[in-house]
């Protein structure tokens, strides 16, 4: 059965490339990306019974699974329907963009989480289609260091920062070093999107203190509502696995199709996992907040 899911697992997985098409166009157009979400080694954790809250003592116990939705600050397609979705979502804004510090502020209204969706150099492609404000492999360590401040401060009630594209600097570690070491002075978490499957990001946060925090499951890889209501419910069941799973979609193009999804995949779902903010994860795994430092 494990290679059976194993095997599963790798047919969505892409290269580096893939997140192409997670391109930033100047007339406002964003496609989203499918890189290379990995399968967690977490331990499994315990599995959801029939009845109440999946067989649980408490919705505390539960499988946690925590929904960003990348791709936020340009005013794109799904805008609304994701903002409007009944669970607590984590909202990944880019910054300097015509609605960055507007989509933060209603997030935050709403009770979301807000993440810097900082843009980060790929492996292939132009930099320019990053759009402003990107890290950069040609850049140096103070250059990088200022555009990360730079992002954090466009985007109002960030917790953490997480990668648009970015397969590139994902795996150099000079580069990520920098990025990680602004995350610590300003009390922040860095979220690995695996745009990367040799991303080096996990490893170093963990050497310098920080939680390694990564995504397990792109949910819009086809962008269909029937296919991401398919892929939550595989993101339930391997929470279910190992207690808790992270899962990203997007506005933009296809938008209105991943809230719509997401929406109909819920009813099936409230009894067997809890939805969280990635902050409220970060702190019940990995006991981590800005004012605690990791072992």
């Amino acid at each position: 059965m494990k290679m059976r899911r194993l095997n599963f697992w790798r047919r969505r997985q892409f290269t580096g490339a893939k997140d192409l098409a997670m391109v930033f166009a100047i007339a406002g157009l964003m496609f989203a990306g499918v890189p290379e979400p990995a399968v967690a080694s977490n331990a499994p954790g315990q599995a959801a019974g029939a009845g109440g809250n999946g067989g649980y003592a408490s919705e505390h116990q539960m499988p946690k699974v925590a929904v960003i939705i990348d791709d936020f600050g340009n005013n794109m397609k799904g805008t609304e329907e994701a903002m409007s979705l009944p669970i607590k979502l984590t909202v990944a804004v880019m910054p300097f963009l015509p609605t960055s510090k507007e989509d933060a502020i209603e997030a935050h209204k709403r009770g979301h989480d807000v993440l810097v969706h900082l843009p980060m150099e790929p492996r292939h492609g132009k930099p320019q289609w990053l759009g402003p404000g990107a890290v950069l492999s040609s850049l140096s360590n103070e250059e990088i260091h200022k555009r990360v401040e730079a992002a954090v401060d466009a985007v109002p009630y960030a917790v953490g920062i997480n990668n648009h594209m970015g397969s590139r600097i994902t795996g150099d570690e000079r580069i990520m070093r920098v990025v990680l070491g602004v995350c610590k002075e300003r009390g922040l978490f860095f979220v690995d999107s695996k745009t990367n499957y040799h991303s080096i990001v996990g490893q170093t946060a963990q050497q310098m203190g920080l939680p390694r925090v990564e995504n397990h499951i792109f949910l819009d890889d086809i962008h269909t509502s029937s296919h991401v209501a398919r892929q939550l419910k595989l993101a339930a069941q391997l929470a279910s696995e190992q207690n808790y799973c992270i899962t990203i979609g997007h506005v933009g193009v296809h938008g209105k199709e991943t809230a719509a999804g997401i929406r109909s995949g819920l009813p099936d779902l409230k009894n067997r996992v809890q939805f969280v903010g990635i902050s409220d994860l970060v702190k019940e795994k990995w006991k981590w907040s800005p004012l605690l430092t990791l072992p």
